[in-house]
């Protein structure tokens, strides 16, 4: 396909193509027919990027042969998945479904994937994208013989949450095999007013940060998909087009959206696990549990051995917004499995106020401090999971909250920079 025919939404033409698409779907709330999803939005509900797209007819997927990049978020305003609304639109020739980690039916746990198969509800075939990249991913896309990838996947705000980079990989692979690119936005959960935490250092980019951005980025996935075409993807830029939301502000948290939360994950069940995961995830790099196999994971945490001391610790620090109680709880699965363990529970009382970085930093400096077991992954994955191993080592040093968040204030600041130039929302 060329650029003539399709379009190329870069970095100097972005405004233009973005307006371009919104003209498309004016007046939503009379949008009707086959794939419209419920397109109507309700009074202050947020109409994603996927109500847009069906409502303006599909008219950018129009002549090409599509695959869906998606897991059960994807989803109508009505609760149903936009693969068996596609598939079922004459005007969208839809032939391949790509899952993410966890698989395109959410089935796997963290660090897995499905496999490739057939979905059984549409016949169509799903391929594997885990694990996958570059050259191997551009491999996939040739074989699934698509003309456009159309990334949908709620995502959670946090560089270590893999589905940004599963985007990521994919802007590169579908430029290596010569697609184009659709992100169909949906809100940041935990909103978007700020960015907060360190920034990745090169060295330490793995699957949980490819490239130098904050650890909580407060960004949408169309407005990362610009940054990441703008800034990282310079030499193989891909043919991009984003389809943005109406209706959501950069202050606005998943309950105020109007839209129903299914989980990305199978340990992200809730609005409030996502809040707090930014700053308690960082326990998968501790021989701590940081909650798998409860019924509120990342929301407790703890160890065999910890007491009402942690959280006596944590409370002391008087972070905003947050308290910290006393917790016990038995991993059903994960780190601790069948053994009580003791530990903190996090009760966020000002969503405003909470920054879910400085929480999890307080936490390992508390943590750290009050239980003699405490340890580091032998790995050191707590550095892939900061961008650095700086937190580690001005944790071990015994350093406290506001030394560790000094340290990489400037680097925040110069990302926020950038940052500022790909936002979508006010």
């Amino acid at each position: 396909m060329s650029l003539s025919r399709r379009g190329l939404l870069g970095l100097a033409g972005s405004a233009g193509a973005l307006g371009a698409v919104g003209a498309a779907v004016t007046g939503v709330e009379g949008a009707a027919g086959p794939g419209a999803a419920g397109a109507a939005a309700g009074a202050g509900r947020v109409c994603t990027g996927f109500e847009r797209l069906a409502a303006a007819g599909y008219d950018v997927l129009a002549g090409q042969r599509v695959g869906v990049v998606t897991n059960p978020t994807g989803i109508t305003a009505d609760a149903r998945h936009l693969v068996d609304v596609l598939h079922a639109d004459e005007r969208v020739d839809l032939v391949a479904v790509f899952g993410p980690e966890h698989g395109f039916r959410g089935t796997a746990q963290a660090g897995d994937s499905e496999g490739a198969g057939r979905d059984p509800a549409t016949g169509l075939p799903v391929y594997d994208t885990y694990g996958k990249s570059g050259q191997a991913l551009a491999d996939v896309f040739t074989t699934a013989g698509i003309d456009t990838v159309v990334f949908d996947i709620q995502d959670v705000g946090a560089r270590f949450y893999t589905y940004i980079w599963t985007l990521y990989d994919c802007m590169r692979a579908a430029a290596l095999a010569g697609k184009a690119v659709v992100v169909l936005d949906r809100p940041n959960p935990v909103g978007g007013i700020r960015a907060a935490g360190p920034v990745l250092e090169r060295p330490y980019a793995s699957f949980v940060g490819r490239e130098p951005i904050a650890l909580a980025h407060g960004m949408t996935a169309a407005e990362l998909a610009l940054l990441f075409n703008g800034e990282f993807l310079t030499g193989n830029r891909a043919e991009l087009r984003t389809v943005r939301m109406t209706g959501w502000r950069r202050d606005a948290l998943f309950g105020t959206t109007g839209l129903p939360w299914v989980p990305p994950s199978p340990n992200m069940p809730t609005p409030d696990t996502a809040l707090a995961y930014a700053g308690t995830c960082l326990f998968e790099g501790t021989n701590l549990s940081e909650g798998r196999g409860t019924t509120t994971p990342f929301e407790v945490l703890g160890a065999e051995g910890l007491d009402r001391r942690w959280a006596e610790a944590a409370t002391a620090l008087e972070l905003p917004g947050v308290w910290f109680r006393e917790s016990y709880f038995t991993p059903t699965f994960s780190k601790h499995t069948g053994k009580p363990c003791g530990g903190v529970r996090l009760i966020v009382h000002d969503r405003a106020a909470f920054d879910p970085v400085r929480a999890g930093i307080g936490l390992l400096v508390t943590a750290r401090r009050s239980w003699s077991g405490f340890a580091w992954r032998a790995d050191h994955w707590i550095d892939r999971l900061t961008g650095s191993d700086r937190v580690r080592t001005l944790v071990d040093a015994g350093a406290g909250v506001d030394e560790i968040a000094g340290d990489w204030a400037a680097g925040l600041e110069r990302f926020a920079a950038v940052r500022e130039e790909y936002l979508l929302y006010p």
